[in-house]
């Protein structure tokens, strides 16, 4: 099997054709005091529907390590407070900001939720500083994910298609 990878950017904030929030009741929430045993718990809850399998096996120390370091920022997106998605941006090297992980747990897609959940992602992007601001999805990911990506204003600036066993 071949799995094509998509890798997006936008590098204006002009681009952003931004997504309105669902209802009161959804909420998007910075954890402000970085804890990589959160970031666990949302890379399973979310990822296990899309077979996230890359960090499965990451110590404590490699997780503490990537996400406690100050150059990784994450968000939960909440439904009338239960956890219902999330997103990491992580700071790179020239300005840029990569949207590291983005998705919503399978019991929340489907209603309308992921389009505002990624206009916050690319807000928060650009107000921490992005020059470029850029992601990569793939075709093991939700069906609606690169329609998601292109809808809020990204380009394609290169595809790759591997082989997958």
């Amino acid at each position: 099997m071949n799995v094509t990878t998509y890798y997006l950017q936008m590098l204006d904030p002009a681009r952003l054709r931004a997504k309105s929030r669902p209802h009161a009741g959804f909420e998007v929430r910075e954890c402000e005091i970085p804890q990589y045993a959160v970031n666990r718990f949302l890379y399973r809850y979310v990822g296990a529907s899309w077979q996230w399998t890359d960090r499965d096996e990451w110590s404590d120390e490699r997780w503490r390590s990537t996400v406690e370091t100050g150059r990784l920022r994450t968000w939960i997106a909440y439904d009338r407070g239960t956890p219902a998605g999330y997103f990491e941006l992580q700071k790179q090297a020239g300005d840029e900001v990569e949207i590291l992980y983005f998705g919503l747990a399978e019991a929340f897609i489907g209603k309308g939720y992921g389009g505002y959940l990624l206009t916050r992602a690319i807000e928060e992007a650009w107000s921490w500083g992005a020059q470029r601001v850029w992601v990569h999805t793939c075709t093991l990911d939700h069906p609606s994910a690169l329609a998601n990506y292109r809808a809020r204003g990204f380009e394609v600036y290169d595809e790759r298609e591997e082989p997958v066993s």
